[in-house]
């Protein structure tokens, strides 16, 4: 298996979009209609792609296919309410994830989420956090897997979420 971690560029936001598609494709058909069934575009893709200051969209390529993704960004998503945080004057936030369901259960969420430790503490930032949904589709186990630190549970316009922080120490 050769598994290549790379930042995305524009010439991948097609894949990107198909690959987020077909992540929420197979969580619809395995648990229902849900607030994972909608879809990211082209370009909203392009648009994550664009703010380098920013974000990074980081892809991981097997046998020169993207497989995985992830999205960090130093603007706090809608859903996080930073109360529940530890004080962090550079975090970033993992705004999307995605692992496609053929490659999904064989290690590459996890080593992505190493990448992603990396990037962070280049950046430099100083912690990662995110909210994952509390249903069954939800990715909560994986987080905590990953190391990450559950630190609240919330309720954010009728959408059940669990927020995971990882502290970065130097």
């Amino acid at each position: 298996m050769k598994l290549v971690f790379t930042a995305a560029i524009d010439s991948d936001a097609a894949a990107l979009a198909a690959l987020h598609s077909a992540v929420s494709e197979d969580l619809t058909r395995r648990f229902g209609h849900g607030f994972w069934s909608s879809t990211q575009t082209e370009a909203s893709v392009l648009r994550a792609l664009r703010k380098p200051k920013f974000s990074r969209v980081l892809i991981a390529r097997l046998n020169n296919r993207i497989v995985g993704t992830l999205h960090l960004a130093t603007k706090k998503p809608w859903a996080i309410d930073t109360a529940y945080f530890a004080a962090a004057k550079a975090p970033l936030y993992l705004t999307s994830m995605a692992v496609h369901p053929d490659v999904q259960r064989k290690g590459i969420g996890r080593l992505l989420m190493k990448e992603a430790e990396a990037v962070a503490r280049a950046w430099p930032a100083d912690a990662i956090r995110l909210d994952a949904y509390d249903t069954k589709a939800g990715a909560e186990g994986f987080y905590a897997e990953c190391g990450l630190r559950e630190v609240g549970r919330v309720t954010y316009r009728r959408v059940p979420l669990v927020y995971f922080e990882l502290v970065l120490t130097r």
